[in-house]
């Protein structure tokens, strides 16, 4: 990996942003973060757990499968919804000389071309679809970012974290378990005060813990894919 880079229309010009998805691109990966505000989006097809970090605190993460991500097929990610991380692809957020935060990019990022893709720049300047795109998500990741401490200390305020146990049981016999992971508990949801409800829900917490909840239901779907996988078909 270089040294990240501020992007310019100029200096990058011709660089192209590789728009499929393969092993060979680090998309084989069983979990991926994602963030608040793509919550809404990831509920509907992959499970929402959190991760311990070394700091003390929590990163939401979308289980994408066992030993491997079960959503990718050859050179297709076989989901609606894609997490913004993956979407971000080679941009971040820095800053630059002036010490404002600025656009950056890795230019040896496996996801950049010169000959394959979508171009980042239109041929006058402005930015292409699939810069826009990732732009989007980079700003996602950013907000979202911001807002974890202020989430997970209003979950742990309300009682809401708990520790969950991921054991998965497949066809051929073979067991799955996934450790020290945490998830929203159903039972503190049920027993938060009126008080606390409305706090939640008026900093804009309680949505995102019914997600998470929700989300567990699609640790079938993990378990359907792994079935399937197996089986060859």
């Amino acid at each position: 990996m270089t040294t990240p880079v501020v992007l310019d229309n100029i200096a990058h010009h011709d660089l192209r942003l590789i728009e499929r998805y393969g092993a060979d691109l680090g998309d084989n990966t069983n979990q991926m973060p994602v963030f608040p505000g793509e919550f809404a989006d990831i509920q509907r097809e992959y499970p929402i757990l959190f991760r311990p970090t070394p700091s003390g605190g929590f990163q939401p993460i979308a289980l994408l499968g066992l030993n491997e991500n079960l959503y990718l097929s050859g050179d297709q990610w076989q989901a609606h919804y894609i997490p913004a991380l993956r979407q971000r692809g080679p941009l971040m957020i820095g800053l630059d000389d002036q010490q404002t935060p600025a656009t950056y990019i890795d230019p040896s990022h496996p996801l950049i071309s010169r000959t394959e893709g979508a171009p980042l720049f239109l041929p006058h300047g402005g930015n292409g679809p699939a810069l826009e795109r990732a732009t989007r998500a980079l700003r996602l990741i950013q907000q979202g970012t911001e807002r974890l401490p202020e989430m997970f200390a209003a979950f742990d305020a309300a009682a809401l974290l708990a520790p969950v146990n991921v054991e998965l049981q497949l066809n051929d016999g073979s067991q799955f378990k996934l450790p020290e992971l945490f998830t929203i508990s159903q039972e503190g949801l049920t027993q938060l005060s009126g008080a606390q409800l409305a706090e939640l829900n008026a900093a804009g917490f309680l949505a995102l813990a019914f997600h998470v909840v929700s989300s567990v239901n699609n640790l079938q779907t993990i378990i359907n894919l792994k079935n399937r996988r197996l089986a060859g078909a």
